[in-house]
């Protein structure tokens, strides 16, 4: 028998992650899982190589704090060619066990108790916990469809001096929408005569459709020199499972990350390590993510082009917002329910990403899996609705 929780929750309102729920009930019903945002098909072959060859050659104990030097230096070289960010690779880059592992530690690092962090709603859904934890208070900007679009004025409105961080993410999960340069300045305008720091998740920063560019915070200066900015290797490389990521930041906030992180992690499996170096050197791996996964988006519409689903614009990541309104009026959450039952189809409901469920009758599917598995969904959705 274990032993009563004394005192009171620290997340009591937070249970298991939606991500976790409908993938386990997407086993239970044997239905194609098109809910958590992970690749089904395998990385490059240069890539498993790579981490082949570390694990018969070592080494195979703790890699350095920081994470590899060479690994560091490459990265350096890929931000400065991608966005004309001049880092030290030293002082202004770090390894990390995966992108939320980084977005906790930054915030653990710098929010206070009695902080107020701003959250664009709908919103990945580790970033509110991370604040709670850290004792500061979540305000929420909501988004709407189709665009998603923030509403700069509204956010300028919720800024007070108790306001310690504006969380972006950019290409947004779940909306599939890409910010512009324009809204970049205008978040520069907000904060640049304050000291408000901006945690800026990216991971998803190669898979920008159309035609349309990225715009990171390492490209604007005054947003660089008060950014954290998040990556993620298993986004970008088609190995989730790795946990392997990058945080990029000034020196100053660095030294604070690196407070927390030498506790809640201190060091990152080093073979993942040896391996990505490898082929960032090499180049092997760096497919066109953006014309891959655009074919992947146009094959999964396509296919369902005539049915009742309203498929709304996917501007960049992984994942295909569709509404259901010509379909029922359930809740979204009873809807994704049903369709795992009836339809066996796995999606997940847009409401869980909203702080208030707000209910807009959408569903989001991921798009990033073989050709087979999205024939199959397609084929599954088509014929019950």
């Amino acid at each position: 028998m274990s032993a009563p929780l004394t005192g009171s929750s620290k997340l009591p309102g937070i249970g298991t992650t939606i991500f976790t729920t409908m993938t386990a009930l997407a086993r239970e019903a044997n239905a194609v899982n098109l809910s958590q945002g992970f690749p089904d098909f395998d990385p490059h072959p240069s890539l498993t190589k790579a981490i082949a060859d570390a694990a018969m050659q070592g080494p195979h104990h703790y890699a350095p704090m920081e994470g590899l030097l060479s690994l560091r230096e490459l990265w350096a070289e890929r931000m400065y060619s991608l966005y004309a960010a001049k880092l030290h690779p030293e002082s202004e880059i770090k390894v990390t066990a995966g992108a939320t592992q980084a977005i906790f530690t930054a915030v653990m690092a710098v929010v206070k108790p009695g902080d107020e962090v701003i959250l664009f709603s709908p919103a990945y859904d580790c970033y509110e916990p991370a604040v709670i934890l850290a004792g500061g208070r979540a305000v929420h900007c909501e988004l709407s469809p189709p665009y998603f679009k923030p509403d700069w004025t509204e956010v300028g409105k919720l800024i007070n001096p108790r306001t310690r961080m504006i969380i972006i993410n950019n290409p947004h999960n779940p909306t599939a929408t890409v910010w512009s340069a324009d809204d970049m300045m205008q978040l520069e305008e907000l904060v640049k005569k304050s000291d408000i720091l901006i945690l800026s998740d990216e991971v998803y920063d190669k898979i920008v459709f159309d035609g349309l560019e990225h715009f990171s915070v390492l490209s604007f200066p005054l947003l660089a020199e008060r950014s954290y900015c998040v990556f993620s290797f298993g986004k970008t490389y088609h190995t989730t499972g790795w946990k392997t990521g990058m945080v990029c930041a000034p020196s100053q906030l660095m030294k604070e990350f690196r407070k927390v992180h030498q506790f809640n992690v201190f060091s990152v499996n080093i073979l993942s390590q040896i391996a990505f170096a490898s082929v960032l050197k090499s180049g092997e791996a760096d497919q066109d993510l953006a014309q891959f996964f655009a074919r992947k988006r146009d094959y999964f519409a396509s296919g369902l082009q005539g049915s009742r689903w309203n498929i709304l614009p996917s501007s960049g990541t992984y994942f295909m917002l569709a509404g259901f309104q010509k379909i029922s009026d359930e809740k979204d959450t009873d809807f994704a329910l049903r369709m795992i039952k009836e339809a066996g189809v796995a999606a997940i409901p847009v409401s869980v990403f909203y702080h208030n469920h707000t209910d807009h009758s959408l569903i989001r599917f991921c798009f990033g899996k073989k050709e087979e598995t999205l024939n199959r969904a397609i084929e599954r959705l088509m014929k019950w609705k």
